[in-house]
């Protein structure tokens, strides 16, 4: 079948023109569409339409339901987005758009019909109820990036997911964080009792570290004579339970965090034990590839089970119930109360920009009034 053929339509603007194969037997269709850029950018989207048509993946948006324009959009994208964030598209395409839409012909969905889904997943929602705003926002976000992807490939003529805003996500709930003589308290009971998450902890909250990045941690990334720890990847666990070692989002979740002295002594401590416990089992020493936070097989340990495990401590020893991001929370919430630098706290926390961790935190960052007319008087004089 013919490669497609690539048309100058103006400034910028180019068409794209390529068979696809009828319903008729021996007739075949012209498709058409249009791109918007230099050539090389036509050039890659004829690329991609014919490898559609030729896998089979050629969709007839007039006869082709949206719950089966969606399963060849996963398809798609799959190669495009990590394992996890796929995972979490293919649920909610699932759970919250195709019970409710699947059924409409991808051409025929209109804004009204986007409104009613809305509706429907404010009344109904899913399995377990009513969804959430920020759960309702999500999947209006997917079903978007579904439909601007089929604009993309000339399916629809615009996306009506697109011109309507979103569900609205309500007011977050009280950040958790520790106070000074919690984070004692935290502390100095998992070390009395030596509990397998007092050096997790610590290190969280001399760090700031979050849980994925604690998790995929070697000792390798530890210069306990320097006193600094250099994160460079994250633990990732999909939905099947599998886990994978992945790359930060940003190139600023790469970083070196610095660590004071008593983090030292507690990785120090920390290392010795797992040497031990190694030797004992008949594990040997570990090499530099050995994860600092591990089970007493040495393998990954779950994120999920972190998450759990954490809040079980806290209840069974009387600490204060709080999450284990509440750490994170904590270091952070310490550094504003510092006065330190905005940009060094956000290079730190390995947020992509200064502005994030603004919009995180921007409730810490409060300045008594006193203060600054304590300073406007300095420069009046």
């Amino acid at each position: 079948m013919a490669r497609g053929h690539i048309r100058n339509r103006g400034r910028s603007s180019w068409e794209i023109r390529y068979e696809v194969r009828s319903d008729v037997p021996g007739k075949r269709t012209t498709r058409t569409a249009t791109v918007r850029g230099k050539r090389a950018d036509a050039e890659r989207k004829l690329v991609e339409l014919l490898r559609l048509r030729d896998t089979g993946s050629t969709i007839d948006p007039s006869k082709t339901t949206l719950g089966e324009y969606l399963e060849h959009w996963l398809d798609d994208v799959r190669g495009s987005i990590s394992p996890k964030t796929h995972e979490r598209y293919g649920a909610m395409v699932k759970h919250q758009i195709a019970p409710h839409l699947g059924t409409t012909i991808l051409q025929q969905l209109s804004r009204d019909g986007v409104k009613r889904w809305h509706r429907a997943l404010r009344e109904v929602g899913g399995a377990r109820g009513p969804l959430a705003d920020g759960t309702m926002r999500l999947a209006h976000t997917i079903l978007g990036l579904a439909l601007k992807h089929a604009v993309e490939l000339n399916l629809v003529a615009g996306n009506v997911a697109g011109d309507i805003t979103p569900p609205k996500v309500s007011k977050k709930k009280a950040m958790q964080i520790l106070r000074g003589d919690q984070v004692r308290e935290v502390l100095g009971k998992l070390a009395e009792v030596e509990h397998e998450l007092a050096a997790i902890g610590h290190v969280a909250l001399a760090t700031g570290m979050r849980r994925g990045e604690l998790l995929a941690l070697r000792w390798r990334d530890c210069d306990l004579d320097k006193g600094a720890i250099r994160v460079e990847r994250s633990l990732e666990e999909l939905d099947s339970g599998a886990k994978r070692f992945k790359a930060p989002k940003t190139k600023s979740g790469v970083r070196t965090v610095t660590i004071p002295p008593a983090t030292v002594a507690v990785l120090s401590q920390h290392r010795a034990k797992q040497l031990r416990h190694r030797l004992m089992v008949g594990l040997g020493k570990p090499d530099d590839d050995a994860l600092v936070f591990c089970d007493l097989e040495a393998r990954p340990i779950s994120p999920s089970r972190l998450t759990k495990a954490w809040p079980k401590a806290m209840k069974s020893l009387g600490l204060p119930r709080v999450g284990f991001h509440a750490l994170r929370h904590t270091h952070a919430s310490a550094l504003i109360a510092a006065k330190m630098d905005i940009v060094m706290i956000s290079r730190r926390l390995g947020h992509a920009s200064p502005n994030v961790t603004l919009a995180v935190y921007a409730h810490f960052f409060a300045i008594d009034d006193r203060d600054a007319a304590t300073a406007i008087a300095g420069v009046l004089g």
